[in-house]
Order: C-alpha cells, then structure tokens, then sequence
C-alpha cells in the first residue's frame, strides 16, 4: 500500500494544456464539417441513413458511458468488488437481442424515432407516453446527473469550478450537436470512443504495475471481491435480480431508448446495424477492466484515504478514481485522462441532446404540422436541440444540492419507467392479438407502480415506514421489484388487449414475427429530399432509390423526393455477424465462469 499525496486535486502543465486543446480543435472540426453538408430531416436527425457498422458500435458505446461511470463504476469497484459488472457485461448480450430481433423491423418499418414505431405498432396514445416520459426521464435523469458527475470528477482531478465547468462543456457540447446533428454526434463519438478507452487503459496499466499486477492485487483485497455471483440475498446484486431482473431494464434502455437504438437506425444497411451492435457489445466487456477494477486497485494502493463502517465495508468508494489520477499520473498523462472524461461527458450529452430534438421534432411538432417542410423540420431540430441546451444550463446552479443520495434516486426512476416499456416491445413483436388498448393500459399500470415505489422511497428517508405492507414494498431489491412489475404489465397488456377487439390488420403488417413479410400499410415509406443534381449519381451506399416524383424542370435546384430502403443483410455480411455473435457470447460466458 503506497501513502497517498493529500492534495486537493492536480496543477495542469502545459502539454495537459496542449492535449486537450487538440481534443477541442478535433471535436469541433468534425462537427463544423457536418454542418455544412446536412440538408435534410434526413441528415440531421440520421445522419443520411449511411453510417458504417465501426461508427455505430463507437458511438452506442460512448452514448452509454459518461463521467458518473468513471466515478461509479470504480466506487462500487472499490465498495463491493466486480460484481457491479454484471451490468456491463449482460449489456454485451443484449445489445445482440438488439440487432437480431429488434433491428429488422425498426429499420424495415422505416421509422425515425421508438415512438414512431410504437405509435405504428400500437396506438397514439402510447407514441405521445414513451415521447413524453423519454424527454423528461432525459432532462430530470441524464442532463442533471452527467452534469453533477463530471463536476465532482472535474473539480476533484484539476480544481475546475464545477459552475463554470458545467455552462461551458454544455454550451460547447449544444454548440456542434445543433450544427452537425447526428452525423456530428457520431463521428465524434468515434473520436471521444478512441480516446476515453486510451485514458482509461493507460491509467488502469499504471495502478496495475504498481499494484504489483493482477496477482497482488488479488492478494490484498478480499476475496470476495473477485466473484461476482452472489446470493439472491445479496443487497445489491442478488443473482436472481441481475439474471432475470437486470435484462427487462436492459431491454428498454439497449432495445428501446431513443439515445440508444437512434444510432441503430442511421446505419446504410441491416448488416452494418446488426454489426454496429455487435461491436459495442466487444467494447462492453471493456468497463469492468478500465473503470471497475481502477476502484480494486485505488482501495489496495491508498487504503488510508478510504473510510470504513463497521462491517469493513467501504463508505466514501466514489473517491477512488479521482484518487489514481492525482496520485498515479505524470504530468501530460493527466491531460490525456481529462480528455477521456471530457470525451465521456460531451458523447454522452450530445447524445441526449439530439435524441430528445429528434423527439420534440418528429413525435410532436411533425404530427401538429405534417406539412412542414424539411428544412422546417431541421430548423425546429435545432431550436429543440437550443432548447435542451438552455435546460441543461438552468440545471447548473443545483448541481451543488444533489449529492450521492440524490443520484441514486434519479438513476432508479430509470428501473422504475423501464418494465412496462420493454414489456409492450418485447409482446408487441411477438403476438398480433396485442392492441394499443391494452399496450396504454400495460404503460400506465407500470407508471403507477414505479411511481409508488419511488415515493415511498424518498419518505422512508425522512419517516422510517413500520407497517409490513410498506416494508416489503419498500426492502424488495429494486431489480427483484423489476421482475415484479414486468410480469404485472405483461399480464395487463395481455388480458386487457384479449377482453377489447383485435388490432387492424393494417396496423400489424410488417411490425411482428407472423407478419414481418407483409407490407408496411400504415404509412408511406419514409422520404428523404435530396438536389435534383444527386439524382445523376448512384443511390447512397447500401441504400436502393425506390421511387422518385419531382415537377421541377431539369437544372433548378429544387428538392425532389427519393423514397429510401434500407439494403437487407447480405449472405457475406450475415455469415460475419453470426461467427462474430457466437465468438462474444462465449467471451461473456467465458468471463462469468471465471469471475464466478
């Protein structure tokens, strides 16, 4: 065990400096470069429908990690071990459920948003509902907890105001998402990707070596920190709730969220999706080592900076990664570590940022205004995309008032919206006989009960509950309460859809496994606009012209209209993605016998 240098947080040198400059200079070429060549609804909020399988799995993997990973993951790393790894690796097998069930009939029914495809599926009603608590679950949840997270990180690291930090990275961040839109997002994402695994690794390398490798590490923290099966007693990660429970929340945030499954829907064709997804599932294997472990060695290396309750157990582990960076890494090494958690807070929030303008756009003002035009439709993109800069900004003087407690509490709301959203998904695609009926019943069932349990949450606090009925509503693992409510949505959506007449054919064509070859009936294919002067030139990569319709006399620049098809998976591109699928389930597999 090494004795820690007491400092409040590392001086930045010149060449740190320097790094992150070049990290800014980048960030903002790529979204600068895409301002300038997005024309339509189509580009801003696809990225053109042409984006390749690398760009995919990058910017999931990005979108998905943020600053609260870096100090979240290593403090339950450094409190319990690698067990809050279950999380990062179940991630790796449902993101597959992603590209080979749910892919094919996001990108044949040619929607833009889960919503869309809800509405399609379903009904009106449940579009507006899945619309309404995403962008709210988005400001309440995911601004307001990147936001706090990168400002204890920041201030701890380097001393940055957590104020002026906060304003500055989000009007940055707003900045090339409301110019670029997706295709900025991604390809930076590409960048932040590269360089937040970089960061990660050098720092996870340095606190190894002077561990003395995995093998002293392994010698100095306990035992148990090194299996990650634990009992269906366990408090936090009984095998029961992370097996069965932890997949329905994984299926609505991997399978279902608009942040997530946008990405998706931008590839140029069904096998770059399907690879993108399968990629990201490679790059989810890598958290526990860069980020979980970091907290096993920051707890070995300086054990004194730790505080400890009476059962040994850890108390204050969110100050394990701060700690390996100001104690472990020489100076330029520091900036490249600030990059890394720039990178993972900027991907992550202009991830949010677009996802909730596409929304507010296409999910609202699109259906208020269906003549709108496309260039109507990108300017409202990017006054919502304004817009949730402005929120994210007003968040910032109450980053001060939420604490470790607090964030707990918001990343919970996000279990408690999840069970009834993958239910309807997951059931809508497999039985025809579902209605939108039962669908905003099974919705609004599993609101209630997530509403319940997160109120009696926060009063238990202030007012310790002694009555049976409220213990056990209240001491359930929150993940055992997940199984719970999805089976109770499950059953409303069943029973209340058989008890109400059976859903149009015409709704069903195309959106469920007995229906997938039919025709998509309930609107035409979604359409791009592209210069009468592209249509010279061959149709975008993995993508097929399927009809166009223009009165424009040849040589005006007026817009026509192009319907688009995604390219379906080629034998080539599907043999690929099956070896490539089989070889990461058995990679998982493989991990959790050995982490057993």
């Amino acid at each position: 065990m090494q004795t820690a240098v007491h400092v409040t947080h590392k001086a930045l040198t010149g060449v740190d400096f320097a790094i992150i400059a070049v990290y800014f200079v980048v960030i903002f070429a790529i979204g600068l470069y895409f301002a300038r060549k997005e024309r339509t609804s189509a580009d801003y909020f696809l990225a053109s429908r042409n984006v390749g399988w690398f760009a995919i799995g990058a910017s999931l993997f990005v979108s998905n990690i943020s600053t609260e990973h870096f100090i979240g993951l290593a403090g339950s790393g450094a409190t319990s071990g690698l067990a809050v790894g279950h999380f990062e690796w179940l991630a790796c097998l449902i993101v597959l459920i992603l590209g080979w069930v749910f892919v094919p009939f996001y990108l044949r029914s040619n929607v833009f948003t889960m919503p869309e495809f809800l509405e399609r599926r379903f009904s009106r009603s449940c579009a507006v509902y899945l619309a309404s608590i995403s962008i709210i679950a988005y400001v309440f949840t995911k601004i307001s907890v990147h936001l706090y997270a990168a400002a204890v990180v920041l201030e701890r690291v380097v001393g940055w105001s957590p104020m002026k930090a906060a304003i500055i990275l989000v009007i940055l961040t707003g900045t090339y998402t409301i110019a670029g839109g997706l295709a900025a997002v991604i390809y930076t994402d590409l960048v932040q990707t590269l360089i937040l695994i970089t960061g990660a690794v050098i720092l996870t390398l340095i606190g190894l070596e002077k561990v003395g490798g995995f093998a002293g590490l392994r010698a100095i923290v306990p035992a148990s920190y090194f299996h990650m099966i634990k009992p269906p007693t366990d408090a936090e990660f009984p095998w029961t709730g992370i097996f069965f429970g932890a997949p329905i929340l994984g299926i609505w945030y991997w399978c279902t969220d608009q942040v997530i499954v946008q990405r998706v829907l931008s590839a140029k064709d069904e096998g770059n999706a399907k690879g993108g997804t399968i990629f990201a599932g490679f790059l989810k294997i890598l958290p526990v080592f860069i980020l979980v472990l970091p907290g096993l060695i920051a707890l070995a290396l300086f054990r004194d900076l730790f505080r400890f309750g009476s059962n040994g157990e850890v108390l204050n582990g969110d100050i394990a990664f701060p700690t390996l960076v100001i104690n472990l890494l020489p100076a330029g090494l520091v900036g490249v570590m600030v990059a890394a958690l720039l990178a993972a807070l900027m991907g992550a929030m202009s991830s949010v940022f677009n996802s909730a303008s596409t929304l507010v756009t296409l999910d609202f003002y699109k259906k208020l205004r269906p003549s709108a035009s496309e260039r109507q439709l990108v300017a409202i993109g990017r006054v919502a995309t304004a817009a949730m800069v402005g929120l994210g900004i007003l968040w910032v003087p109450f980053i001060h008032l939420i604490n470790a407690q607090l964030y707990i509490y918001l990343q919970s709301v996000q279990a408690y919206i999840s069970p009834p959203i993958a239910a309807c998904f997951i059931f809508g695609i497999l039985w025809p006989r579902l209605n939108g009926t039962g669908a905003i019943s099974s919705l609004l069932t599993g609101f209630g009960l997530g509403a319940l349990r997160f109120v009696f949450e926060i009063l238990d606090k202030t007012q310790h509950f002694s009555a049976p009925v409220l213990r056990a509503l209240l001491d359930i693992n929150f993940l055992h309460y997940a199984i719970i409510m999805f089976i109770i949505c499950a059953a409303v959506l069943i029973l209340i859809s058989l008890k109400t007449e059976a859903p149009e054919p015409w709704r069903l064509a195309g959106v469920t496994f007995a229906t997938i070859g039919q025709k998509i009936q309930t609107a035409p294919v979604k359409t791009i606009e592209v210069p009468r002067s592209v249509l010279t030139q061959p149709a975008p990569a993995g993508g097929q012209v399927a009809g166009v319709s223009s009165t424009a006399e040849p040589g005006i620049s007026e817009p026509v209209v192009v319907q688009y098809k995604p390219k379906p998976e080629t034998p080539l591109e599907r043999g690929i993605n099956v070896i490539a699928s089989l070889g990461l389930v058995a990679l998982v597999v493989s991990l959790w016998i050995y982490f057993r």
